[in-house]
């Protein structure tokens, strides 16, 4: 879904984090490098008084996964990011970058540089469970209220609220190197920190 050249992506409001029925936001234009390019998608929905529930697949059946706990470089791997700005009248955004073991690594920045590593500013980190399949590897996060709180100073949500972001696929150091995005980044050589690239996130009521 479009408003004018900017993607938009809705996120349902839902009692629970349960992805039946969500729309999907596809991964499916991949720049600067030629021959892989995985099918990948990511779903996002808004649980009422909760927080945000982030759920993100790539059709890959080996995924690299050296990296095995947090804060360790992921983009290396086989990789699913969601860069996400839950308060647009501030000027941070959060990277948040996983891999087939769940691994993950995030900061807090208005672009590539400066960065805040999550742990810095948070007592608990979000929740990430990963799992493989024969065709696929799926990631799950979750982003409570607190922590959106503390990060972005904003914490209650309603219908018509817009955050801004992206998803992204990437393996930087894989046996093919590739980057794969929901929202067209705009730049000469891989660089997924453009945030004046990202979509909208259009809080919406679930029908």
């Amino acid at each position: 879904m479009q408003t004018g050249n900017t993607p938009l992506y809705p996120v349902l409001i839902r009692p629970c984090a349960d992805f039946t029925n969500v729309p999907k936001a596809d991964i499916s234009t991949y720049r600067w490098t030629a021959g892989y390019a995985p099918k990948a998608f990511a779903q996002m929905v808004y649980v009422r008084d909760a927080g945000f529930a982030l759920h993100m697949e790539a059709f890959e059946t080996d995924p690299k996964a050296d990296s095995t706990v947090y804060n360790q470089p992921v983009y290396k791997d086989s990789c699913l990011e969601c860069f996400v700005n839950f308060n647009p009248t501030q000027p941070n955004y959060i990277n948040f970058e996983m891999n087939a073991n769940g691994a993950f690594l995030s900061a807090l920045r208005p672009g590539r540089k400066p960065k805040t590593p999550l742990h810095e500013l948070l007592s608990d980190l979000p929740a990430v469970r990963a799992k493989r399949f024969d065709d696929r590897w799926t990631v799950d996060a979750f982003f409570t209220l607190g922590q959106v709180g503390t990060l972005f100073g904003k914490d209650t949500f309603a219908p018509g609220d817009e955050l801004r972001g992206n998803f992204y696929k990437c393996g930087d150091e894989t046996p093919i190197p590739h980057y794969g995005m929901w929202a067209p980044v705009d730049s000469e050589t891989p660089d997924f920190h453009r945030p004046e690239c990202f979509g909208v996130f259009r809080l919406r009521e679930d029908a």
